[in-house]
Parts: structure tokens; C-alpha cells; sequence
């Protein structure tokens, strides 16, 4: 009696570790990707800098100067296939959190076009 007890609690005992380690690979499936030759990610620090930045970038020459000056003062450059956990996503990108590497634990914003 005494060892079907210890067999059944060591079957929970897996099979909840085995649940536990499946979702903690599940969300950590994600990298950046850079584009156009680029070696390194934007990472905003959220969503409304991203917007905002994206905006004077429209706005011709004089905004789109500013706009990257901003981007260059606003945003961590990450190595490309850094892997990122998602931790919200909408139309425009992902909140993540850096799982790897010199920025490891920085939460920020990435587009979309940025993450496998």
C-alpha cells in the first residue's frame, strides 16, 4: 500500500514538471530579426515612443532626421536572434522581454516585422 502511494505521488511529481518545463519552452520560442543587412533589433521602450518616432519619420526630411535621432536615444540595439519571450501582443508588434545576452530581463516594444 505504502509503495503505490510513493509510485503515484513520483507520476504527479513528473508529470507536473514535464507541464511546467512545456510551457516554459512555449513561451520562450521567439527571436529578432534584423532586416536589410542589419545586424542589431530596435527595442522601444513601448508602444507610444514607437508611434510617435514612426511619426516623425513621415513628416519629410526635418522629421525624419528627428525622428531617427529619437530612435537612436530611445531604443537598445539587440543582436539579432537574441531570443525574447512575448509577453503581449497587438497589430503593431509584441511587448518582450529579453531572455539572453547584454540586455537580459529589458522589456520593451519591438514591430512585428521584428520577431519570429
Amino acid at each position: 500500500m505504502r509503495g503505490a502511494i510513493i509510485v503515484r505521488r513520483t507520476n504527479l511529481f513528473l508529470r507536473t514538471a514535464i507541464i511546467i518545463v512545456a510551457l516554459a519552452l512555449a513561451g520562450c520560442g521567439h527571436k529578432l530579426v534584423a532586416h536589410n543587412g542589419e545586424s542589431t533589433v530596435a527595442v522601444y521602450p513601448d508602444e507610444d515612443t514607437f508611434v510617435k518616432l514612426n511619426e516623425l519619420k513621415r513628416q519629410g526630411p526635418v522629421g525624419g532626421a528627428i525622428g531617427g535621432l529619437g530612435e537612436g536615444l530611445a531604443t537598445k540595439q539587440v543582436d539579432n536572434n537574441t531570443p525574447v519571450k512575448i509577453l503581449k501582443t497587438d497589430d503593431r508588434g509584441a511587448q518582450i522581454e529579453i531572455m539572453d545576452g547584454a540586455y537580459k530581463g529589458l522589456h520593451g516594444f519591438v514591430p512585428k516585422d521584428n520577431l519570429s
